[in-house]
């Protein structure tokens, strides 16, 4: 989910904490305004922008010897196609391909926003929140949410800190609890003890959740067991499960198939609905006369709105020449990082993703959907295929995510504008916190993650932290240089049933009525634990329940503390990682392994 609400409401218990500790002690403060709210919210969301669509757990990751050997011996991943992850290239390549797309829609911010009046739903979500903060009913609930985040956050760091004590080995602790017994434990389905994944059940739709639960039953309950059968047949049997020729190899294309069937569909709707409403904008010239017509009834509130969203004009010449440096620094950097990656690939993502990018911000102005990931998926089939067999992986990687990037940090940018539009934000103060978050992201993002690497067996399909997104990227690369002769006996076959099945789901919830439409499956939540396994889903639908017990009993206190809650439950857990990895580091081992084995 969008963490941009999570932001803004975190943001708020911070600072209103603050201030209350402040009076408490007698230090006079200037009142929290909701425009300081907005301005600390769009710091941490471009921040944590960089953390999570970076490609730490993807593309970038994707890229290191461990993933390249996990990728198997096959024609397209050649030898020596790796490289290994480090602090300077990371924060180098991120500083080289993030601020391009801070300034790629700059000018058009009054045209997307205001002209064109595009909702941006979490955008709009967010001001409604902060602005609901900032009334007396906004503070005295403020006070319950302070208590419970606080109770909440405590107890997760305290539990994840217990558990840890019990993991002194391979496969042991709470995180490897057999819930449904040692045959379910074997096929993945087990409550895990996860915080984090609870309190993300907490905050997705019930209908994301219990998607992923259907996508674990139908992979890891019936398929894997029914291939897993035909070892010998389908695929060799003396070849390493983790290897694309065998059972790996449909794992991995499956997951593929199912996001790309449903990423394929949605790319083709939001394509086809930016360009209809494009062309009723343009063609009937009616822009100038809604305008007008809007300024006869516009309220006293939205004009102020208005003056304040122009008078904080960024100049264009700006923007333009802002890009053309980071387009120069780019195509200077990054093929001396990678030499797969020719000076002219980075010419062209950075020609083409202004287009893409006002499509992609249209789009999610209307949809609520951001693209980029898409965008950068078939940028990383492209140029994958273009570099050839020798450099196709690296090149496809990197390539991608700099699409990916550039067109997706754009959309993001626009639903923080409509955030400071609604909360009459200065956008050149928004902007500026743009900056300084991106830059944060782009300095601590690496260090973060450099942490968890030396600490943890980042990317080990067996172990905690199996990061799946960096094979399956890795192995798109793959498929974009050599086609599909790596995989396995009828993979092809059943992936390509799989995204139809996929594209089917999805305009089957797009045609059927929305009582109904509400309950069908979501194939982007299905695919994840077709490779990762079931226990996360697991964790997920507990949280679910959680949310729909509490609504139940409450309705009211639910909609305000369970946000709340879940990100104290998210917070807590991923604290807590940071003194574990500097144990993992520092060769202080838990003293106890707890496993469950079978009777005598």
């Amino acid at each position: 989910p969008t963490l941009n609400v999570s932001a803004a409401l975190l943001s708020f218990l911070a600072l209103r904490g603050w201030t209350r500790l402040l009076e408490r002690f007698g230090v006079v403060s200037r009142p929290f305004t909701r425009q300081e709210n907005t301005i600390v919210q769009t710091c941490g969301v471009a921040c944590y922008t960089i953390a999570f669509a970076g490609g730490f757990g993807s593309t970038l990751l994707g890229l290191n010897k461990k993933t390249y050997e996990l990728a198997g011996d096959s024609p397209g991943n050649v030898p020596g196609s790796w490289k290994e992850p480090g602090i300077g290239w990371m924060t180098g390549f991120l500083l080289a391909c993030s601020f391009g797309g801070l300034l790629t829609l700059i000018p058009l911010r009054q045209v997307l926003v205001v002209d064109y009046k595009l909702v941006y739903p979490s955008g709009t979500a967010t001001a409604i929140l902060i602005n609901g903060f900032h009334t007396d009913q906004g503070d005295k609930n403020s006070r319950k949410q302070i208590r419970g985040f606080l109770k909440y956050f405590g107890g997760s760091f305290l539990w994840s800190f217990f558990q840890w004590f019990y993991t002194g080995g391979d496969a042991c602790g709470f995180v490897q609890f057999p819930t449904f017994g040692l045959k379910a434990w074997k096929q993945t389905f087990y409550f895990d003890f996860s915080m984090t994944y609870v309190g993300a059940g907490m905050i997705c739709p019930h209908i994301v959740n219990i998607s992923t639960l259907l996508g674990a039953i139908i992979s890891w309950g019936i398929m894997w067991p029914l291939i897993s059968k035909n070892k010998g047949d389908w695929y060799p049997a003396k070849v390493p499960e983790s290897s694309m020729k065998s059972l790996y190899g449909y794992k991995a294309f499956i997951c593929i198939a199912l996001i790309m069937g449903d990423g394929m569909y949605h790319f083709i709707k939001i394509v086809g609905i930016t360009a209809m409403s494009m062309y009723r904008q343009f063609s009937h010239k009616q822009v100038n006369n809604k305008a007008k017509n809007a300024d006869d009834t516009v309220s006293l509130e939205e004009l102020h709105r208005q003056e304040i969203f122009k008078r904080g004009h960024i100049p264009s010449w700006m923007a333009y020449a802002g890009y053309a440096l980071f387009s120069v620094l780019a195509v200077v950097t990054i093929p001396v990082m990678f030499k797969q990656v020719k000076w002219y690939y980075v010419v062209i993502a950075y020609v083409v993703a202004p287009m893409l990018g006002f499509a992609n911000s249209y789009g999610t102005g209307l949809t609520d959907i951001n693209m980029g990931y898409n965008y950068g998926k078939i940028a990383l089939f492209v140029f994958a295929g273009w570099a050839g067999k020798e450099n196709g992986v690296i090149a496809g990687l990197v390539a991608g995510t700099l699409v990916k990037q550039l067109v997706l940090i754009s959309a993001d940018l626009m639903q923080d504008f409509k955030t400071s539009y609604l909360t009459q934000t200065s956008p050149k103060s928004m902007m500026i916190a743009q900056v300084v978050g991106t830059a944060m992201g782009c300095i601590v993002s690496p260090l973060t993650f450099m942490l968890f690497y030396k600490a943890f067996d980042i990317g080990n399909p067996d172990g905690t932290w199996k990061a799946p997104y960096a094979l399956i990227y890795r192995n798109m690369a793959i498929l974009g240089v050599e086609g599909f002769s790596v995989l396995p006996k009828y993979c092809i076959v059943i992936s390509g049933g799989f995204f139809a099945f996929a594209a089917i789901l999805s305009i089957t919830r797009d045609v059927m009525p929305h009582k109904y439409a509400k309950y069908v499956p979501l194939p982007m939540a299905m695919a994840v634990p077709f490779l990762v396994g079931g226990s996360f889903a697991i964790d997920m639908c507990l949280g679910s329940l959680i949310v729909f017990a509490w609504t139940k009993i409450n309705k009211k206190e639910a909609g305000f503390m369970v946000p709340a809650v879940a990100s104290a439950l998210i917070c807590g857990d991923g604290i807590w990682t940071f003194p574990a990895s500097i144990l993992a580091l520092a060769k202080i081992k838990p003293p106890i392994c707890m496993k469950f084995l079978p009777a005598a």
